[in-house]
């Protein structure tokens, strides 16, 4: 990217980026806050005030449930980069959160893949790119099949109005994606992200089972942990629900924004639209629902980037690269 640039010229670009991807998160943050249709920020603030449970001893657990959640996606990191490069705790910190001030404002999460390679030198990018990737496939196949237990169970519970005629005329689609991509594969001409599918799997089949054994396991405890910290909302607000009922809402609900298509910008938008259907089933009211998103969206999105902008201005590139 900058190798053939010279030295003043490449640190000039280097901290017009850094400034810029601060800048366009920040602004980002402010957008969604100050402009968000669907719920006010001053009515926001006015319904906690008006709700009066969230004392210091809850907000305090809640931020400790996001320190938690970012600690296991940092160690995650950690344990897949350092198969190619051993980094520390500390390093591996600086990335996950650098990484995620960047992705805040960009398309599928592209930001997250580009300032995560740029840490490493050049010999090593693609297949960081390639464990950043399986990192986040790994989350993926945990929500898909917790949600698609809780899915079950929702629907046998709540018996919602669906069309099973669009649900299988979706299905059916999807099953079809699914069998060119096979025949793809097969001749080895689908790329992803840049890379041969190919390729990418000869990669993965190298990989050592302890790193899928520690990487979904780190995914399932991060799970937990967030959709536990939904459901302490749930409570603070008042809503009485039991554990296991909150659960099947709530994997139902990231199930459904996940394979939702949509860019990373409006991601809190459909969470916000598919949890008001969802829990409106269950009897919480709209506003509710959009106050916890919000919470739950400042605290384990906005906080952490908050910090990562810092390491995103001090970032260095790598002497080699």
């Amino acid at each position: 990217m900058f190798g053939a640039i010279p030295y003043k010229t490449k640190q000039f670009y280097l901290v017009l980026i850094k400034i810029s991807i601060v800048v366009g998160a920040f602004y980002f943050i402010y957008h969604k806050l100050s402009s968000n249709e669907n719920l006010n920020f001053l009515d926001f603030i006015d319904f906690l005030k008006e709700n009066g449970r969230f004392s210091l001893k809850t907000v305090s657990f809640l931020v400790f449930l996001s320190i938690f959640n970012w600690f296991l996606e940092i160690l995650k990191w950690k344990i897949l980069a350092s198969y190619i490069n051993k980094i520390s705790f500390i390093q591996s910190l600086e990335q996950s959160l650098g990484s995620l001030t960047a992705s805040l404002f960009t398309p599928n999460r592209v930001g997250e893949y580009g300032i995560k390679i740029m840490y490493f030198q050049s010999k090593f990018r693609k297949k960081i790119a390639l464990l950043n990737l399986l990192g986040n496939a790994f989350q993926m196949t945990i929500t898909v099949t917790l949600g698609l237990i809780g899915l079950f169970f929702f629907i046998q519970k709540y018996d919602p109005n669906i069309n099973y005629y669009k649900v299988a005329r979706f299905s059916g689609i999807i099953l079809l994606v699914i069998f060119f991509a096979y025949l793809s594969i097969k001749q080895k001409v689908i790329k992803v992200r840049g890379f041969s599918l190919h390729k990418v799997l000869e990669f993965i089949k190298k990989l050592p089972t302890s790193i899928y054994f520690k990487g979904l396991l780190l995914a399932l405890m991060r799970y937990l942990v967030f959709s536990f910290q939904f459901y302490m909302l749930l409570h603070a607000f008042g809503v009485n629900v039991t554990y296991f009922n909150a659960m099947v809402v709530i994997t139902s609900m990231y199930l459904l924004a996940s394979i939702i298509p949509s860019i990373f910008i409006f991601d809190v938008i459909i969470k916000g639209s598919v949890a008001v259907y969802l829990l409106g089933i269950v009897g919480v009211n709209e506003l509710t629902t959009l106050s916890i998103i919000t919470i739950m969206w400042l605290l384990n999105f906005v906080l952490p980037s908050i910090i990562g902008a810092g390491f995103v201005m001090k970032f260095k590139l790598p002497q080699t690269i």
